[in-house]
């Protein structure tokens, strides 16, 4: 008999090889996919910061795209910071994108402070640009000052206007130099405040002053004054000078003011002086019509004399002599009256 053996473990050993390594192909070819990817996306920003002397670790950069921060802005923030001197980690940088913050101009602001020799912490510069504060634009300021106009023009106004002792008006135009107060940037008042506070020093000063020549012979008395207030203080800057720019005449406004004032005055008088004519007119109209009444009283009281006269006569207490004695004396009296102008009795 011819003896057949199968193979069968030469050929379930030989698919087992096969497929392992089919197998490590795939493990093989999806590693070489996930290196091309990353250093499609992030091989650049990577050898990007390990020559710049700032590196951040590969899974650190998937991580912030997982995060969805933007990997190259990061990468860019710490670099500049590396250069300039100031280690920032990537985490720290990260953590104040996530927050909301602006990473970039954090970074600048930094730069610059750092170089000017402005004492500004990475957590303080955050804190102001999380608070809206535009950090570059506090630093700039605080290494080059700004000039405010006082009052601004942009808001209708173009002088501070005040009024000394002797009632003259002066029209003041200032400039107010203020560099950023880094500590106070946060929470402190802004340049509305400082403008309103200085146009409140100029008018203050202005109204001590006797007479406004002293103002135009020494308009730098108004600087002292205002700056010795302390104007700047709770507010996010620090006041190093007040120039006065200009000083204008203006109204007489005391002259005006007793103008109007003895307008008034006269006004009242008149007013007063009328009211007391029509008293007085009401009060002759009252005279009048109390006369009538005791006029028609007395024509009243005649009317009774004939009837008195009568009743004399009926009761003999009366004769007919004495009664044509008493018209005579009645006609004579009415004769006389009428010679001397005057209104005769009907009786």
């Amino acid at each position: 008999m011819n003896n057949f053996h199968v193979p069968v473990p030469v050929l379930a050993a030989g698919q087992e090889t096969q497929t392992l390594v089919v197998l490590l192909l795939l493990l093989g070819g999806v590693f070489l996919l996930v290196i091309a990817g990353f250093v499609w996306k992030f091989g650049s920003l990577w050898i990007q910061a390990q020559l710049s002397g700032a590196p951040i670790g590969p899974f650190n950069l998937v991580g912030m795209s997982l995060r969805r921060v933007n990997p190259a802005m990061i990468t860019l923030a710490r670099i500049m910071s590396k250069k300039a001197g100031l280690d920032i980690s990537s985490d720290r940088l990260e953590a104040h994108a996530l927050a909301g913050g602006n990473v970039i101009p954090v970074v600048q602001a930094l730069i610059a402070a750092n170089k000017a020799g402005i004492e500004l912490s990475f957590d303080r510069a955050c804190a102001i640009d999380l608070a809206g504060r535009d950090i570059r634009e506090a630093v700039h300021t605080s290494v080059n000052p700004k000039v405010i106009d006082c009052p601004n023009p942009a808001k209708g106004r173009n002088t501070v206007d005040g009024v000394a002792k002797n009632g003259i008006q002066l029209c003041v135009k200032a400039r107010v130099t203020v560099r950023t107060n880094i500590d106070r940037l946060v929470g402190g008042a802004t340049e509305e405040t400082i403008i309103a506070r200085v146009g409140e020093g100029i008018v203050t000063a202005i109204g001590s002053t006797a007479t406004h020549h002293e103002v135009l012979e020494s308009p730098v008395r108004i600087s002292k004054t205002v700056l010795a207030r302390g104007l700047d203080a709770q507010t996010a800057f620090e006041i190093i000078s007040i120039d006065i720019a200009d000083v204008d005449v203006g109204e007489n406004i005391g002259a005006k003011l007793r103008a109007d004032q003895a307008e008034a005055d006269m006004r009242m008088a008149r007013a007063d002086a009328e009211k007391r004519a029509a008293m007085a007119r009401a009060q002759e109209q009252e005279m009048r019509a109390l006369v009538e009444e005791n006029r028609a009283k007395v024509v009243l009281a005649e009317a009774e004399v004939p009837r008195a006269l009568a009743k004399a006569l009926e009761s003999g207490h009366m004769g007919v002599m004495d009664y044509y004695n008493m018209r005579n004396v009645q006609a004579d009296t009415q004769m006389r009256e009428q010679i001397g102008g005057g209104k005769a009795s009907n009786v």
